[in-house]
C-alpha cells in the first residue's frame, strides 16, 4: 500500500501525504472538517496556484483516520464542497486513495485536487475570498482584494504558448529529473507535460509553452535570450562610468532556469569573502561569511522565479560592491504584493515556474524566504534587507554587509600596532595594505593585487617598504610561490 500513488499527481504517496510539511500547494485536514471550512482552503488554492487537499487524515497528529466514519452522505458533502460552497465553481479533481486506518482496517482518503483560476477569482458562499499564502489560506479584504481582482485580468506570459520551440528542444536530462522529483519516473514526458499545463492542443497540435521553453530548454538563447544573470563586480562602493569604471568582475551566465539556478549560486558564492570574527561567549576568533547562505541565495532564487519573462531585452542583474550586494528583477512586484507587506504576502507571477521550482527544492513553499532573509541578517548583526522599486520598472534587494565597521576596527588595530605616529607617515595604499593584512593574518601578493585593485610591481613596492620599515615581515623565499606576508 506505500508504493500507492495518486493517479492526477504522482508526488502524492501514502509516505508524503503522512510525512510533509503543509505549504503552498498541500493540506491535510480531518474528515471531520464542515464543508464550508474546506471551502475556505479551496478558495484559498484556487485563487493562488492551486494544490491538494487531504481529507482524512488530522493536520494535528497526523493519524490517518480515513473518511468512511463519516457516512457516504458526509463523504458526499466534501466531494461537493468546491460546487456547493464556493462560487463561481473551481476547476477541481476528487481520487479516493486507498489506507489502513489507526484501527488497522481498509479506509480512504479523500484528495481533493484544485487548479488555479486565471481569469476569476473564487469566493465561499459568506463571500469571502481566500488566497494561499505559505502553509495558510488567509482571507483577503480591502486594497489586497482589489489588487488580486486586477492581477485576474492579465494573462499569464508563462502559459502563452511557443509555436517555435518542440519537445526534442528540451533537455531530456532535466526532464528526467523532474519526474523523479514528482514521483512519475513511470510517464512519458508528453503526459508529464500535458498534466502541468506545459503543453496545449492548439491549431490541431500540442504546442509547449513559455514555462516548458524557460525551465527546460536545452539551448536557452534560441528562444529567450533575456533568460540569464548577469553577475558585477565592482571595486568600491559605487558605480564607475567612463574613464572611471571600475568592473573587476563580469560574468554573464544563459541558461534555462533549472540550470541557471545552480550555476548562478556557484559564480556569486566564488566572489564571496570571508571574515574573523570574534565571539563573545567563548572569546575565540572564528571565520563567518560576508552574508548569511540563505539570505543572498533565496534573493537570487527569488528573482529568477518571479521575474518578469515577458519584458525582452532585459536580464537579472547581480551586483556586489565592497559595502553591499544588489539583486536587481526586470518587472515590478506581482499586483497583490509590495515593498510593505512582502515579508507577509506572495503571489506569483510565474505560478507554473514557481511550483517547478519548488518540487526541485529551489523554492520555499511555507513562506519562510523572504521573513527568513531579514531573520538571517538580523542575526548577523547586519542591516535589515531593503526592496524597493526604482520607477516601477523593477524589484531591487539590497543586503549590506558590515564591511565599513570591520575596515574601521581593522584601522584602529592597525593603527595601535604601529603606533599613531608611524601611521600618519604612510601613505594610503600602505594603509590599505596593512589593514588587509590585519584583517587577513597573512597574504599573498595575488590577494592583495586583487583586493587593492593595482599592478603587482606597485604592490611589491609598497611590500619592501613596510618591510625596510620593519613593520611588515615576509615568510618564505624570495621566489616560494607559498610564500606569504604578515605583521612583524
Amino acid at each position: 500500500m506505500n508504493k500507492i500513488k495518486s493517479k492526477i499527481n504522482p508526488i502524492m504517496t501514502l509516505k508524503y501525504i503522512v510525512e510533509a510539511p503543509e505549504g503552498k500547494y498541500f493540506d491535510r485536514k480531518s474528515a471531520k472538517i464542515k464543508p464550508a471550512v474546506l471551502a475556505e482552503l479551496i478558495s484559498g488554492f484556487a485563487n493562488a496556484e492551486g494544490g491538494t487537499i487531504v481529507v482524512g487524515i488530522s493536520d494535528s497528529d497526523r493519524k490517518i483516520s480515513g473518511i468512511n466514519y463519516i457516512g457516504e452522505e458526509g463523504i458526499n458533502n466534501l466531494v461537493t464542497a468546491p460546487k456547493n460552497c464556493c462560487r463561481p465553481m473551481p476547476k477541481y479533481d476528487t481520487e479516493f486513495f486507498p489506507v489502513k486506518n489507526v484501527k488497522g482496517q481498509p479506509d480512504r482518503l479523500l484528495l481533493l485536487h484544485i487548479y488555479p483560476s486565471r481569469e476569476q477569482i473564487i469566493r465561499t458562499n459568506s463571500d469571502a475570498t481566500y488566497l494561499r499564502i505559505g502553509d495558510r489560506s488567509k482571507e483577503i479584504k480591502g486594497e489586497d482584494l482589489r489588487n488580486l481582482e486586477y492581477s485576474k485580468s492579465t494573462r499569464q506570459y508563462e502559459d502563452e504558448c511557443n509555436f517555435d520551440a518542440e519537445i526534442n528542444d528540451l533537455d531530456q536530462n532535466l526532464l528526467e529529473e523532474y519526474k523523479k522529483a514528482i514521483g512519475a519516473e513511470d510517464m512519458s514526458t508528453e503526459k508529464i507535460l500535458r498534466a502541468r499545463g506545459f503543453m496545449k492542443r492548439k491549431q490541431g497540435r500540442l504546442v509547449l509553452t513559455n514555462a516548458a521553453v524557460l525551465l527546460f530548454a536545452e539551448n536557452i538563447a534560441e528562444f529567450y535570450p533575456n533568460c540569464r544573470v548577469r553577475f558585477l563586480r565592482y571595486a568600491g562602493n559605487s558605480e564607475g562610468v567612463g574613464m572611471d569604471i571600475n568592473i573587476v568582475k563580469d560574468i554573464n551566465v544563459e541558461m534555462s532556469i533549472l540550470q541557471l539556478i545552480p550555476k548562478i549560486k556557484e559564480v556569486v558564492s566564488a566572489q564571496l569573502r570571508e571574515f574573523m570574527s570574534l565571539e563573545a561567549e567563548t572569546g575565540k576568533f572564528k571565520v563567518v561569511p560576508e552574508y548569511p547562505e540563505f539570505a543572498w541565495q533565496e534573493g537570487i532564487v527569488n528573482a529568477i522565479t518571479h521575474r518578469e519573462y515577458a519584458i525582452y531585452g532585459d536580464y537579472i542583474r547581480v551586483k556586489m560592491f565592497d559595502d553591499r550586494l544588489e539583486i536587481q528583477s526586470p518587472g515590478c512586484l506581482p499586483n497583490i504584493v509590495t515593498v510593505s507587506n512582502i515579508k507577509e504576502t506572495r503571489y506569483s507571477r510565474n505560478p507554473r515556474i514557481a511550483r517547478v521550482l519548488t518540487e526541485f527544492g529551489w523554492v520555499r513553499e511555507l513562506n519562510e524566504g523572504v521573513p527568513r532573509i531579514f531573520a538571517d541578517m538580523n542575526a548577523f548583526r547586519l542591516a535589515a534587507p531593503e526592496y524597493s522599486e526604482p520607477d516601477r520598472q523593477m524589484v531591487k534587494l539590497v543586503l549590506y554587509n558590515d564591511i565599513n565597521i570591520r575596515t574601521l576596527r581593522y584601522q584602529e588595530n592597525a593603527q595601535n600596532v604601529i603606533g599613531g605616529t608611524d601611521w600618519e607617515k604612510l601613505d594610503d595604499l600602505s594603509k590599505a595594505i596593512l589593514i588587509f593584512i590585519v584583517e587577513h593574518k597573512e597574504v599573498k601578493t595575488s590577494q592583495l593585487v586583487e583586493a587593492m585593485d593595482k599592478s603587482a610591481v606597485t604592490i611589491q613596492n609598497r611590500l619592501k617598504s613596510l618591510i625596510a620599515a620593519n613593520i611588515v615581515e615576509r615568510v618564505g623565499k624570495k621566489f616560494d610561490p607559498k610564500q606569504y606576508y604578515k605583521l612583524k
